[in-house]
């Protein structure tokens, strides 16, 4: 599902325009997205957490030449589903 398709779900459930529902969803985007950003969790109970985890620097490997290059640290979002969720799955 992409976001034109997920925006059409969102509009026929709410029973909505599509967009009231795109504006809905830039709306959590940029909500999670801040949240994020400010190094808080989003937690949404039956559904799941974003959270901010760091990645540590490290080495790698140019695949096409096989030189060494160093990796540079930076922060990653993350999302672990809740166990309701997974349990639906």
């Amino acid at each position: 599902m992409n976001k034109a398709e997920l925006v059409s779900k969102i509009a026929e459930d709410a029973e909505i325009t599509k967009a009231q529902a795109a504006s809905a969803l830039d709306s959590f985007m940029e909500g999670v997205t801040k949240t994020l950003k400010s190094g808080n969790k989003l937690i949404l109970v039956g559904f799941g957490t974003f959270s901010v985890s760091k990645r540590a620097a490290r080495n790698g490997r140019n695949p096409k030449t096989g030189a060494t290059i160093k990796i540079k640290a930076k922060k990653v979002a993350r999302f672990k589903a809740s166990k309701e969720l997974s349990g639906k799955l």
